[in-house]
């Protein structure tokens, strides 16, 4: 199947065959349809699947052809996206599949002086990219109104969920008029997103395409079993063994983004860190320099994990595993991206074990080991063997033991 063969409309085609893309992917065959119908859609999908298109290109369709005022023009579709990143992206791809329709789209997002985005609002948008804080604030202050919204989509629904959104997307919604087209894009369908489904969608059509617990067939996938107080010196030697690559290091903490970009930096490893305590000035201007290969290593929180879509990142870091399995399928996703290869490394201490059974449970596969001098550690001894000079966590055993014993003591 081609995009032709989809329906879409002569300018829209026209814009695709410029940026070079002929077959549409499995999300975007599954979901244009019923967008371009008008229906409501809930697509599972994670990033790197051809997902902003999926409701991109049905949504510009739609709008073309409609009379376009001259003056003020109200918001007819809304994207609520978890992060300013994904936001920018998101109205990027919107800016490049419709530049030739006349159409006006804007972003607005937090970390940026508030007053600059109402004069861009002043004229009115087609098309509104929004992180849900923001544009809350933006209606409070009556630089947004929402009565002639068409179509709302609300894309990665579940990291929104998991950044504390999900009241706020509530709010939103009930906002919105009761006709319209609302899609929900969500890489896993927790309970909670199902039933925020069942309570504001209008029998929607369900598209799925690469479960989360899939991960690309092109990444090699390792794991370095060390301490904690060895993974500075091996993040350094893991870069360093990695020349003209860009790097992609992903840690549980800001403070722990900051500390690994120092150490690469003063190693003379070019990096930056990303994360919510920046501003978004240097979220972009560290991404800019990712981008253009000035820094080739980036070293990210979460937040960054499905926000960031940087062609030809090579390496993969997960410096500290995450407490949510599926973030790791997310985190390495970054790479092996448009049929190219990749290479995922995590590092694991002792404490961290239980994440790397989790997540292996999920992907349903054995992650192979490395020492830290790079050598394969035979599948047995990854069961047993523990970095020199840790200890055994405790059997379930041995802790009650300790606990009658202490208790026993206490009572003498």
């Amino acid at each position: 199947m081609n995009f032709q063969e989809l329906g879409l409309k002569k300018p829209i085609l026209s814009t695709l065959a410029k940026q070079g893309y002929e077959t549409p992917t499995p999300i975007q065959i599954q979901a244009i349809p019923p967008i371009l119908e008008g229906r409501d859609v809930v697509g599972l999908a994670q990033t790197g699947t051809g997902k902003t298109a999926a409701f991109a290109l049905p949504l510009l369709h739609r709008l073309t052809g409609k009379d376009l005022p001259g003056g003020f023009r109200p918001v007819r579709v809304l994207v609520l996206s978890p992060t300013r990143e994904l936001a920018a992206q998101i109205e990027k791809s919107m800016r490049t599949y419709g530049g030739s329709m006349g159409l006006r789209t804007t972003c607005v997002v937090g970390g940026v002086p508030i007053k600059r985005q109402i004069n861009t609002l002043r004229d009115g948008v087609d098309i509104l990219v929004a992180t849900p804080g923001r544009l809350e604030d933006l209606y409070s202050q009556r630089a947004v109104t929402f009565e002639r919204v068409e179509t709302i989509v609300l894309d990665e629904a579940d990291q929104m969920m998991d950044i504390g959104f999900m009241p706020a997307i509530k709010r939103i919604l009930k906002m919105l008029p009761k006709t319209r087209q609302t899609l929900l894009f969500s890489a896993t369908m927790p309970k909670e997103i199902k039933a925020l489904s069942n309570d504001y969608l209008n029998d929607p059509v369900e598209v799925s395409v690469a479960p989360v617990a899939a991960t690309a067939d092109r990444i090699d996938q390792t794991v370095m079993h060390m301490q904690h107080a060895d993974k500075p010196s091996a993040i350094a030697k893991l870069v360093r063994s990695h020349p003209g690559k860009r790097v992609i290091v992903f840690t549980r903490t800001k403070r722990g983004a900051d500390k690994v970009a120092r150490k690469l930096n003063a190693d003379g490893l070019g990096a930056s860190a990303i994360h919510g305590n920046k501003s978004q000035g240097q979220r972009q201007r560290a991404l800019d320099a990712f981008r253009g290969g000035k820094e080739p290593v980036l070293i990210a929180t979460d937040i960054a994990a499905r926000g960031i879509d940087v062609p030809d990142i090579q390496l993969v870091v997960n410096y500290d595993l995450p407490n949510v399995p599926e973030s790791y399928v997310h985190r390495i996703g970054r790479t092996a991206r448009a049929g190219a290869s990749g290479l995922a490394v995590s590092f694991c201490a002792i404490d961290e074990i239980k994440q790397l059974r989790d997540i292996e449970k999920l992907i349903r596969t054995n992650i192979p080991a490395l020492a830290v001098d790079g050598s394969l550690i035979p599948e047995r001894a990854q069961q047993t063997t523990h970095p020199r000079g840790t200890k055994r966590p405790p059997t379930q055993g041995q802790k009650r033991r300790r606990y009658s014993s202490r208790a026993n003591r206490a009572s003498a």
